[in-house]
């Protein structure tokens, strides 16, 4: 039971994140002035940097779930985010 809650709240908390960078990546674009192709490319980029976080925010979460340390939380943790982003 105590898994199905950690696992609801961490993907509340990825959707949160993610809506959140959308609109903050569209702020930054308009600040910068962006249009076009490079307006493209820079919401592209923010966007995919945004769920990296939040993929790496969800898996440390699960690594310390696991009681995971050193280099078995690095290895699960690089495994967890290229999954989570694929």
């Amino acid at each position: 039971m105590k898994k199905i809650v950690f696992a609801m709240t961490a993907l509340l908390l990825v959707s949160q994140v993610c809506y959140a960078a959308d609109e903050s990546c569209d702020t930054r674009a308009s600040e910068k002035k962006l249009a076009g192709a490079a307006k493209n490319s820079f919401l592209k980029k923010c966007e995919k940097d945004a769920r990296i976080s939040a993929a790496k925010a969800d898996c440390d979460a699960k690594s310390a779930e696991k009681k995971l340390k050193g280099a078995a939380k690095n290895s699960f943790t690089k495994k967890c985010v290229t999954d989570a982003t694929k």
